[in-house]
């Protein structure tokens, strides 16, 4: 009986991180391995990522979980579009968010936005250019689609603020880095970016 596998898939993003950065080498060491795997809702992922805009970790959690006694796990778009957006701002969205996410259940069930199709088919821009179609899914989101429920390697989310944070600190410049100069900072960890800024968020949190 064969045993199934327990090989880390990022064990090659790793072994380049640590030689061609310092820095992250550093926070690889305290963090220990990526626990990034694919998520298989990814409807549900696209609706957390709308509820986590501009809101701290613990609310957005916190709404989600109201969303999920709501309408059940995984997310059902026709069911959310069934309820509307009182419902959703019961749970806790704002107004505008409530309507976000019934556009993107509108856009999925309609089949303009085809999340369960993206495939090694589809390459980073072309999902990003399909998500950002949708109102109320800008460019951050859709980085956050690719990273965390498609573990697709080399996304640089560039606006994102963490991310920011952490490249200022380790690089220890004495404004934010704008968007190009993170590109810039990160040009050597392609092509694993994503599994880099996986760790410069991980770093925020362990010291």
């Amino acid at each position: 009986m064969s045993q199934k596998s327990t090989v880390d898939p990022w064990t090659k993003a790793i072994r380049h991180l640590k030689k061609v950065d310092p820095h992250l080498k550093q926070i690889i060491g305290r963090v220990g391995p990526c626990s990034l795997s694919p998520r298989e809702d990814r409807f549900g992922a696209l609706v957390g990522a709308i509820v986590s805009q501009q809101i701290s970790t613990k609310a957005a959690a916190s709404i989600s979980e109201r969303i999920s006694e709501l309408v059940g796990r995984p997310y059902d778009p026709h069911r959310l579009l069934e309820l509307g957006e009182d419902p959703l701002r019961a749970c806790g969205l704002s107004g505008s968010k409530a309507r976000y996410v019934l556009n993107l259940a509108a856009a999925v069930v309609e089949g303009a936005t085809p999340v369960d199709q993206f495939d090694k088919g589809w390459n980073d821009d072309a999902i990003i250019d399909a998500l950002t179609t949708v109102k109320g899914i800008g460019v951050w989101t859709a980085h956050m689609f690719l990273i965390f429920a498609l573990n697709r390697p080399d996304v640089l989310p560039a606006g994102d603020l963490g991310v920011r944070v952490a490249l200022r600190d380790r690089h220890g410049l004495a404004e934010l880095p704008g968007p190009l100069d993170c590109h810039a900072l990160t040009e050597h960890w392609r092509p694993y970016r994503s599994v880099g800024s996986w760790y410069l968020w991980r770093s925020l949190d362990v010291r």
